[in-house]
């Protein structure tokens, strides 16, 4: 279980600066119900302050990676934030204690991600992350939940590829 941990922790860990493309009906119709979150395409269900506040839990969960401080991670997670993957045939869920207790004993890490892909919808929005860290590839999926001004991250899933 600790290899995966370790794996699915240095998912997604530097940058926020690419996205997946959503669909091309985005780009010619301002009226359609585009999900994509990016700066290249129009969001039709999200407000720039929105985009801009899901990219900064983000940012926290990525900037605590890279620098190896849970401290930064805490304040883009909700307090009672979980952790999924798959070991075997089963499913494992655990606090988001258990990716503070592995950015404090392993350190900084060097990674890289993008964003894949993003759907908000009022006040929730998703975010997939492909991402590689050393030769290993994974996809994280985070659930981020708007709380007052700020976006919060519920919950977080990662696939090893």
């Amino acid at each position: 279980m600790n290899k995966m941990i370790i794996a699915g922790l240095t998912a997604s860990i530097i940058g926020l600066s690419s996205c997946g493309v959503n669909s091309a009906k985005c780009k010619t119709d301002s009226a359609a119900k585009c999900d994509t979150v990016c700066e290249k395409q129009p969001c039709c269900q999200a407000t720039p302050d929105e985009i801009a506040g899901i990219k900064k839990a983000l940012g926290y969960y990525t900037e605590a990676a890279v620098k190896g401080d849970s401290k930064i991670a805490m304040q883009g997670f909700a307090p009672a934030a979980t952790m999924s993957y798959a070991e075997g045939d089963s499913l494992v869920t655990v606090p988001i204690q258990a990716l503070y207790d592995y950015y404090d004993q392993t350190g900084p890490h060097n990674a890289t991600y993008k964003i894949a892909g993003c759907s908000v919808a009022g006040g929730v929005a998703m975010v997939r992350i492909e991402s590689k860290f050393g030769e290993n590839e994974f996809t994280d999926m985070f659930t981020l939940v708007k709380d007052g001004s700020d976006w919060k991250i519920v919950s977080k899933v990662y696939q090893v590829k």
